[in-house]
């Protein structure tokens, strides 16, 4: 599985060294623990990373499990597995312990490597599990050779040209509707970042100074390190979302882009420091990972003006679309809920159960295809075959484009609610957001749970302002005067806070568990 027409010479990693050659002692990287790094100094790290891979055995056509955090090693081994045409293969640290155990199997891997400092006990966990495999570490104290220390190769012990194996990479999906999956990017996805990264600095856009706060065991974190570091910027790396330390960084660094999920915006923008802050040195504030409510939009307008950039992506195509420069337009209002127009070389189709391509307007099944498109899943001939046809991506997701090729996005799939005698398909996204115009709400969010009448019923999670004295009634006759009776909730559940998958989505699978819990029945 992979990029047949891989060709070394075109190798990306290799790429990446000869443009850092060029940025030279430009800052690239400043690390978790504060170490700052030179474009320069990225290289020699790349080739003392790759020099210790080989002498511990690894070879080009091998695969490589890896547990970290956000330690600038990852980036360096990324990078040297690339050189050496090695897979890797990314564990989510975040995911439930059964996701991890058989990941290493299920990746086929012939090495393990790891975080020891950040992540010793996970860690030494997946060690164990890996035996009679080798185990290495970055830093010392952990369960096999530290890949980090003295001696350090300063010349690569072989020559790029000639590894013909194509390197790849394997992504942990987060596993919100069942099992995990593991994406297979191969050598084309890589490849195309450097071509975004040559359109971007074509463009005449700034220099990147990007704030990266996700686990870099994700492909969009990798993605936004790299067409930083191909473009000549430099990439801030934190360990997790920490708001004071975010704020400062933003204001002494002069961070001018990075991303958060909705549910961290809105915490951002509740967050009473945060008015404080001077975020004036933004130039781009991606919002990405799940839908966003406009009202909540609207705010992050009115404070940080017009830099948020909505961008819509998945494990599997990192970037579908984006809405850059969200502004309010009076002659589209309606494109605050919407998440833009193709990115790149993507192109978007809405299509019926049958497969045929819908008009503007018609809501159907988001299909896709582009350079950033995923090989498959690995191990999961079945899945691939019903998710890629014939050089498309069926995205899993419901939306619609408008006349002017802006998609909206309206539900996955998987959780649209079927409801009523005339089992109507209700689509979460406009209920959610007709919930969340309301002053008093700070956050909604909807899942379909059983209905011995309906089949299905609407249901309701709410988080109110701290004052909030808004009820689940007036909810509902709000939601209900927006759309209809029928897409309306039968019942409002206030909560404080919503669970979170590690990506930073709201997990509905743990909604429904919880709503089963209190009521001894499932939920959609």
């Amino acid at each position: 599985m992979g990029d047949r027409t891989y060709d070394p010479a075109g190798n990306y990693a290799a790429k990446a060294l000869t443009l850092f050659t060029v940025f030279g002692d430009a800052e690239a990287l400043v690390a978790v623990d504060g170490r700052r790094y030179s474009y320069a100094e990225v290289h020699a790290e790349v080739i003392a990373m790759a020099g210790a891979l080989w002498a511990h055995g690894i070879r080009p056509g091998q695969a490589l499990g890896v547990l970290a955090r956000n330690p600038a090693e990852s980036i360096f081994l990324q990078l040297a597995a690339g050189l050496m045409g090695v897979r890797t293969a990314w564990i989510a640290n975040n995911a439930p312990p059964r996701f991890r155990r058989g990941f290493l199997d299920l990746a086929e891997v012939d090495a393990f490597v790891y975080d020891a400092g950040k992540l010793p006990e996970m860690g030494a966990e997946l060690a164990a599990l890996a035996a009679p495999r080798p185990v290495f570490c970055f830093g010392p104290g952990g369960a096999g050779p530290d890949l980090t220390a003295q001696p350090r190769a300063t010349e690569l012990p072989f020559d790029p040209a000639t590894v013909t194996d194509e390197p790849s990479s394997l992504f942990q999906t987060g596993g919100t509707t069942g099992s995990p999956k593991l994406v297979h990017h191969g050598h084309r996805f890589f490849a195309a970042l450097h071509a975004l990264s040559d359109y971007y600095v074509a463009s005449g856009q700034p220099t990147l100074r990007h704030l990266l706060i996700a686990g870099t065991w994700h492909v969009s974190a990798q993605t936004a390190v790299f067409m930083t570091l191909f473009t000549g910027g430099t990439a801030f790396l934190h360990d997790g979302l920490d708001y004071p330390l975010f704020y400062d960084t933003i204001e002494r660094e002069r961070i001018n882009s990075t991303l958060l999920a909705p549910p961290l915006l809105y915490v951002l923008l509740d967050d009473p420091k945060s008015a404080g802050a001077d975020f004036s040195s933004l130039h781009t504030l991606t919002v990405s990972g799940a839908a966003a409510s406009p009202a909540r939009l609207t705010q992050a307008i009115e404070r940080f003006g017009p830099v948020l950039r909505i961008v819509y992506g998945m494990s599997e195509s990192p970037f579908i679309s984006a809405l850059p420069e969200l502004d309010h337009d009076e002659a589209h209002p309606e494109r605050l809920a919407s998440c833009g127009i193709p990115y790149g070389d993507v192109r978007v189709q809405v299509r019926d159960e049958d497969g045929q391509v819908l008009p503007p307007g018609e809501v159907g099944e988001v299909w896709i295809t582009g350079s950033l498109m995923m090989s498959g899943y690995w191990g999961m001939p079945e899945l691939t075959a019903q998710t890629l046809v014939d050089g498309w991506l069926r995205t899993g997701d419901v939306g619609r484009l408008d006349a002017d090729g802006y998609l909206y996005l309206l539900d996955r799939v998987k959780d649209m609610i079927v409801t009523g005698l005339s089992s109507t398909n209700v689509f979460c996204r406009p209920v959610e957001d007709a919930l969340a115009a309301h002053p008093e709400v700070l956050a909604a969010t909807v899942i379909g749970v059983p209905h011995e009448l309906e089949g299905e019923a609407v249901h309701a999670y709410v988080v109110r302002t701290p004052e909030g004295t808004v009820t689940g009634a007036e909810l509902i006759a709000l939601a209900a005067a927006e759309l209809n009776a029928m897409w309306a909730p039968q019942q409002v559940e206030f909560i404080e806070s919503f669970p979170l998958t590690e990506s930073g989505k709201v997990d509905k699978k743990a909604l429904r568990e919880r709503y089963a819990a209190r009521t001894g029945s499932g939920g959609h």
